[in-house]
């Protein structure tokens, strides 16, 4: 089974232009062009499932459509797509921000779908969607470290309560390097698919291991990739895997 995570960025793109003619400008201008390279390039990966984060669900510079949605169905996916924010959230009184969501899309049946919400940081959504032999948790952990630790331990306490294999997709801004996660992996057992670390962030020169893809015991990694594309200011990670017993 393929899974591809991808810090889209809400479809902004990333260099050229992006900071003109003032810095972040790009962060407002349309995106419709650029989303469908973005499907273009999801479209010659072929992903069973599709973890995305940084998904604009229906602002101006998307016209009005959700991305996440609009990418379902160019593809023929099943579309789950929340706010990153709760509903007592500032963020959502922002024009823009308020658009702002995290997805998943899957052909594969899904069982069951829980939207989780950490206490600390601005960015809390956990999306739990549980498959026939597999629970993913996609995140987007906060950019403050203090915030990011208090956030993980409760996703600990989050997938000690499935009793099926684990894959936790995600950006987790994980600026002091992976070692950011090493109470997190020994205490729930899980193990970075990325095996010689290869970094992800910013795509145009990555020197950042800050997106993840982490998965449970009984999941075989049958390979396991970075594709050198630039659509985004973050690389995407593709994984196929396998349930060790099938």
């Amino acid at each position: 089974m393929r899974l591809l995570f991808y810090n889209i960025r809400y479809g902004t793109g990333h260099k050229k232009g992006y900071h003109l003619p003032l810095p972040f400008t790009g962060f407002f201008k349309p995106t419709v062009i650029n989303l469908h390279r973005i499907i273009s390039f999801i479209r010659s990966i072929d992903p069973d499932i599709i973890a995305l984060v940084e998904v604009d669900t229906g602002s101006y510079r998307a016209a009005y459509h959700c991305q996440a949605q609009l990418i379902a169905d160019k593809l023929g996916y099943d579309c789950i797509v929340e706010r990153k924010y709760q509903n007592d959230s500032l963020a959502l009184r922002v024009p823009l921000l308020n658009k702002q969501a995290n997805a998943l899309l899957t052909k594969q049946s899904v069982e069951q779908v829980q939207f989780h919400y950490f206490d600390k940081g601005v960015k809390r959504l956990v999306i739990q969607t549980d498959l026939r032999a597999v629970a993913i948790f996609i995140v987007h952990l906060s950019l403050k470290y203090r915030h990011r630790q208090n956030q993980l331990e409760q996703l600990h306490s989050l997938i000690q309560e499935t009793d099926k294999e684990v894959i936790v997709a995600g950006d987790f801004n994980t600026f002091w390097g992976s070692r950011e996660l090493s109470l997190f992996l020994a205490a729930t057992g899980l193990k970075n698919a990325n095996l010689f670390e290869k970094p992800s962030h910013p795509s145009h020169a990555p020197h950042r291991q800050i997106d993840f893809i982490l998965h449970s015991a009984g999941l075989s990694i049958d390979n396991f990739y970075i594709p050198d594309i630039r659509l985004s200011d973050h690389s995407p990670l593709v994984c196929d895997f396998s349930c060790v017993l099938d």
